[in-house]
């Protein structure tokens, strides 16, 4: 079988060296690139592939700086109009796809991913995974009930370490009650895993081990 696979990587020595390795297994492969989200997509629907391998750091268009947040955007996208495309993540962002785990484990097609510090080998083997249909997500950091982690409680998050509002602001913000603002406190902490109380007897600020743990699994930046 020749296979069609589309690599996306903003940065050239990767998106090479990614080629270059495909190249070598699949010698009969038909093998497009692009290094920005916007002529990904303008390709893609006509193009058709087997097999995406994208990096979720992603310049929008020529000329603009790579980031994460675009990466994020375009993945989400992908996998909502092409549920049936088999996709490789080949990142040194792996951590940050906790955040969309609920919608990788519904996914119909294969799904795996692939530190950009992997050998070759192991790299194509999460190639083969995902296009036999696999989904495999163990080098993602668990957490407590990865499958349920709720958009609002991203928001409230951002809206705390990053903007460094406080409760009853943040309530506000996202249309709910203060009192509902600390269950998703309390939701968070337990699946990151914290034993509150415990750090309450240790002297221990609750809010800042929460954003420390937050960030190590990736649910902040």
């Amino acid at each position: 079988m020749n296979h069609k696979f589309f690599v996306v990587d903003s940065h050239k020595l990767y998106l090479n060296e990614t080629v270059k390795i495909l190249r070598s297994k699949y010698p009969q492969a038909e093998i497009l690139a692009a290094a920005n989200a916007i002529d990904f997509l303008n390709q893609l629907s006509t193009y058709k592939p087997d097999l995406v391998v994208i990096d979720i750091s992603i310049a929008e268009k020529p000329g603009e700086i790579p980031s994460v947040n675009t990466g994020m955007q375009l993945l989400k996208k992908i996998m909502l109009n092409y549920p049936q495309l088999n996709i490789v993540v080949q990142s040194t962002h792996i951590k940050k796809l906790v955040r969309m785990k609920p919608e990788i484990d519904a996914r119909i097609g294969g799904f795996t991913v692939a530190d950009k510090s992997l050998s070759t080998a192991e790299f194509l083997q999460r190639i083969d995974w995902s296009l036999q249909g696999l989904i495999n997500t163990k080098d993602i950091p668990y957490i407590n009930s990865a499958s349920q982690v709720k958009p609002e409680w991203l928001k409230l998050l951002d809206l705390a370490f990053k903007e460094g509002l406080q409760d009853r602001i943040i309530a506000r913000h996202i249309c709910v009650s203060e009192r509902m603002v600390r269950h998703y406190w309390e939701r968070v902490q337990e699946a990151l895993g914290l034993d509150c109380d415990e750090l309450k007897n240790q002297g221990k600020n609750l809010r800042i081990v929460t954003q420390i743990r937050a960030r190590e699994v990736g649910l902040i930046d």
